[in-house]
């Protein structure tokens, strides 16, 4: 998943970014109000992890521009040393999903983010069913049909994971790059590099059952189907 982390104490950022990127999400920087409205306004997100005290302006009102902003779907967190009752009252309304108090646990981030996207994506626990036989557990990052396991990438992977979060949703080939893997195809929208993976992916899947729920929208994309 692709992530924003707007944090201007550069010690508490580089930790909190080294964590994510440990734990295999894309992460974006941002130290300051100008920086980060502008990566908000041109790049989709699927979290955005917000300091309230920027350089350069309020985070609440970043907030509001970026729930003002239709294109932007991101989960938003607020980390902030501010614990005053009426900023978690006031960000809670502007649209923020959570709100996290600094000193905070790495791995309670982590499983904050986990409780939103199961919420978000009407899932019940980190485990995802689909097609004849195939479970994927997110948590261990592991796809498995019955007691055998598919050997994917880490891209692959993530790629079938996005799909399935999206599932009946077609994804540009722009958009699985953008939320993936950054704005690797911004230049290139006719790159086959999203192309390869999926044909990885297919051969991979049908090795082991019928794959042909991952579906080809042709000019466009790819799509999960029920």
């Amino acid at each position: 998943m692709h992530i924003l982390l707007v944090e201007d104490e550069k010690g508490l950022h580089q930790e909190v970014k080294q964590f994510l990127l440990q734990s295999q999400y894309l992460v974006d920087s941002a130290f300051t109000y100008a920086e980060a409205s502008e990566k908000i306004y041109v790049n989709s997100y699927d979290f955005v992890l917000l300091d309230l005290g920027l350089p350069g302006g309020d985070g609440l009102d970043l907030l509001r521009e970026a729930r003002q902003n239709d294109k932007q779907e991101a989960s938003f967190i607020i980390l902030t040393a501010r614990g005053a009752l009426d900023d978690r009252i006031k960000g809670l309304d502007l649209g923020a999903d959570d709100y996290l108090p600094k000193p905070f646990s790495l791995l309670e981030l982590q499983s904050r983010m986990q409780a939103i996207t199961r919420r978000k994506f009407g899932l019940r626990r980190q485990e995802i069913s689909f097609g004849q036989g195939f479970v994927m557990d997110v948590t261990a990052r592991v796809l498995r049909h019955g007691a055998q396991e598919v050997p994917l990438t880490k891209k692959e992977f993530d790629l079938l994971h996005y799909l399935l979060l999206h599932k009946s949703r077609v994804l540009t080939r722009l958009q699985l790059g953008e939320h993936l893997w950054g704005n690797v195809l911004e230049d290139d929208s006719d790159s086959n590099y999203i192309d390869v993976h999926i044909k990885n992916i297919r051969k991979k899947l049908t090795a082991f059952a019928p794959a042909d729920f991952l579906e080809t929208v042709r000019g466009i994309g790819y799509r999960v189907t029920e």
